[in-house]
C-alpha cells in the first residue's frame, strides 16, 4: 500500500508558492489514492491536472500500481483544516455539534481552540409572553464540533 504521507509531502512541495494547500489524502487497499486540495481563492481543473502529473512523475508504477485522483474540496464538503475555517470567516456555515444539534450561523472568528458563531435564537425575554429572537454570539471548541460545512442560501 502506498504511503499517504509521501503523497502529501510531494503535493505540498509542488504547491509551495501558490495559495493552494492539501486538505487530505486517502488510499484504499487497492491503491486508489484520493488527494483533496483547496485554495484561498479557487482551484482550477488545470491545477489538479498539473499536480496529478507532478505526483505521478515522482512515483514508480513498476514498484506499485496505483490510481491517483486529485480533486478540490467542493462547496458543501466538510471543513478539515484550520486554513479552510479561516477562509470562511464572515460567511454562513452549518455546524453539527457532537450533541447532535445543528446550527446555521455566521462564522465570526477562528483560533487554534475553536470557532465563534453568531446567530439568532429564541429566548425568553422579561416582560414578554412569547419567546423572542435574540442575536447570540457563542464560542465552540473543536472538541464539541462533529462537522462544519459552508452554507449557501439560494433564496
Amino acid at each position: 500500500m502506498i504511503d499517504t504521507q509521501k503523497i502529501t509531502q510531494i503535493a505540498e512541495r509542488n504547491l509551495q508558492g501558490t495559495d493552494m494547500f492539501v486538505v487530505g489524502c486517502t488510499c484504499s487497499p487497492a491503491n486508489e489514492i484520493e488527494l483533496t486540495i483547496d485554495s484561498d481563492s479557487s482551484v482550477a481543473i488545470d491545477a489538479c491536472v498539473t499536480l496529478s502529473r507532478a505526483i505521478e512523475a515522482e512515483l514508480d508504477r513498476d514498484e506499485e500500481d496505483f490510481s491517483l485522483t486529485v480533486m478540490s474540496a467542493g462547496i458543501g464538503s466538510e471543513l478539515r483544516t484550520l486554513r479552510q475555517y479561516r477562509k470562511l470567516v464572515g460567511s454562513s456555515v452549518e455546524v453539527l455539534l457532537a450533541s447532535g444539534l445543528k446550527i446555521l450561523a455566521r462564522l465570526d472568528a477562528v483560533d487554534d481552540k475553536g470557532i465563534t458563531l453568531s446567530y439568532e435564537e429564541k429566548q425568553s425575554v422579561e416582560g414578554k409572553k412569547r419567546k423572542q429572537l435574540v442575536k447570540v454570539e457563542r464560542t465552540y471548541p473543536f472538541e464539541e464540533i462533529r462537522a462544519t460545512r459552508e452554507w449557501l442560501d439560494f433564496k
